[in-house]
């Protein structure tokens, strides 16, 4: 694999890792019947918002990859 197609891959599994970590508690609020439709709302429009940079971290990162390597 050459340099650049791993430091894709580490970004990208880096990003994943995290977004994981942010909606990790969303399996477990779903299966809670103590869970309102309105804090569920929230939870779920929280996760959402947080992902958004993510996303574009990612897509920008494949877009141009030099914004990842260090001076």
């Amino acid at each position: 694999m050459n340099p650049k197609t791993k430091r894709k891959v580490e970004i990208i599994s880096l990003l994943v890792g995290i977004w994981f970590i942010v909606t990790l508690p969303l399996p477990w609020i779903i299966g809670d019947p103590n869970v309102s439709t309105p804090q569920f709302t929230v939870i779920l429009q929280m996760i959402a918002f947080i992902s958004i940079p993510f996303v574009a971290l990612a897509v920008a990162w494949m877009l141009k990859p030099e914004l990842t390597q260090n001076n």
